[in-house]
């Protein structure tokens, strides 16, 4: 009995320790700042509540260990909602039409790359930032 306790306890604390994808809380001109600042692309998750394959990625994707410890090193994370709040005006920007779009951003906020539907981590993992 107190073998599986101390397992169960092992295996709650390796799930809540093993961390995907940390989204910035803020507005979108803060996280433009903070990528601009720590020189890295934005990754936005562009979504809405209604999608089918925005909830999978939620649930399947987005929360493995390495897809996190990949998005976390490399880009500054946003989800944001394209139809609500800031997000319907920068549905308008970026021209997201379709659910989900994953837009990759510069600090200056052009876009420089775009994925769109559900993908698996080695399609998440395909677009490679190049450092100069």
């Amino acid at each position: 009995m107190k073998k599986t306790a101390i397992l169960s306890f092992l295996f709650l604390a390796a799930i809540a320790f093993a961390q995907g994808i940390k989204f910035e809380e803020g507005n979108f001109k803060s996280i433009l700042a903070k990528a601009k600042k720590e020189n890295k692309l934005v990754f936005i998750d562009a979504y809405a509540v209604w999608c089918g394959p925005c909830k999978l990625m939620v649930k399947n994707i987005f929360p493995l260990k390495p897809v996190g410890d990949y998005y976390n090193a490399n880009f500054v994370n946003a989800k944001i909602d394209m139809e609500k709040g800031e997000g319907i005006d920068l549905a308008k920007k970026y021209n997201v039409k379709v659910f989900p779009t994953y837009l990759f951003i510069n600090g200056d906020g052009e876009e420089v790359h775009r994925t769109i539907g559900y993908v698996g981590w080695c399609s998440l993992q395909g677009f490679h930032r190049k450092k100069s």
